[in-house]
């Protein structure tokens, strides 16, 4: 499904939401959900630039985590520079200790409803006067229309009819470059985190120098959170308390 982009104001960004360890019994103990933000008006220059970084490097293909290559380390370097010398913003919810999370503690019965609030806690804070923001999904299941059905009610809910995110919407993230590169900053967000906790005990080095590097350019350690109002990268760091 492509984006329609009839709604572009200088008023208007888009959000494009990817999610990394999601599922409730992977049994990895971390869970990261996270955006690129882009203002409506600048998504074409910006998405062309991206598009062309990855034409440099001969890449063809989705731009994945899973898919990190030794060789693509240039094209990661170049497009985190580009990202902090762009505007573009990201923002992510770091859950560690997942197997922690006892859903009576939320009032909610599912971990569905747990990912509605770590939704709505990851761009709840964008509700600034006079902006309107349509969210971008990526798809993740066969339940993808129930779950927006769901959000669309937990922000109608939230805002009394009146909510600043006008436009909730699922899409491929093989046909968006800012899913991707959401997915690949959340992905180096879990991968440390794992490290950190004790989860990967050889730790890939070439994945490694990656994070790095993004640490580096960002100020932060990714398995840690940032202040909270860090508005370039932002790590909203959640630790479900100890069951007794």
């Amino acid at each position: 499904m492509n984006e329609n982009r009839s709604l572009d104001k200088d008023n208007r960004y888009d959000i494009f939401i990817d999610e990394s360890c999601h599922l409730e019994n992977d049994k990895l103990p971390v869970m990261c959900i996270g955006y690129i933000k882009v203002k409506s008006t600048d998504y074409e220059n910006i998405k062309q630039e991206l598009n062309s970084i990855l034409k440099k490097h001969s890449v063809n293909r989705e731009l994945k985590w899973k898919k990190f290559s030794k060789a693509k380390l240039d094209l990661y370097f170049e497009l985190v520079d580009f990202f902090f010398q762009n505007p573009l913003e990201f923002r992510s919810v770091l859950v560690k200790y997942k197997e922690r999370l006892n859903h009576k503690d939320f009032n909610q019965g599912l971990h569905d409803n747990f990912y509605y609030k770590l939704m709505y806690f990851l761009i709840h804070p964008n509700n600034i006067d006079g902006e309107k923001y349509r969210v971008f999904i990526d798809i993740k299941d066969t339940r993808g229309r129930e779950k927006l059905k769901k959000i669309n009610e937990v922000f109608n809910n939230q805002y009394s009819g009146h909510s600043p995110f006008i436009q909730f919407q699922h899409l491929h993230s093989i046909d968006n470059i800012f899913i991707q590169l959401a997915d690949f900053f959340i992905g180096a967000i879990t991968y440390k985190s794992r490290v950190s906790l004790g989860d990967i005990s050889n730790p890939t080095k070439h994945k490694l120098d990656f994070i790095n590097y993004l640490e580096q350019k960002s100020g932060f350690n990714l398995d840690e959170g940032t202040e909270p109002w860090e508005v370039k990268f932002n790590i909203f760091d959640h630790q479900p308390k100890q069951n007794n």
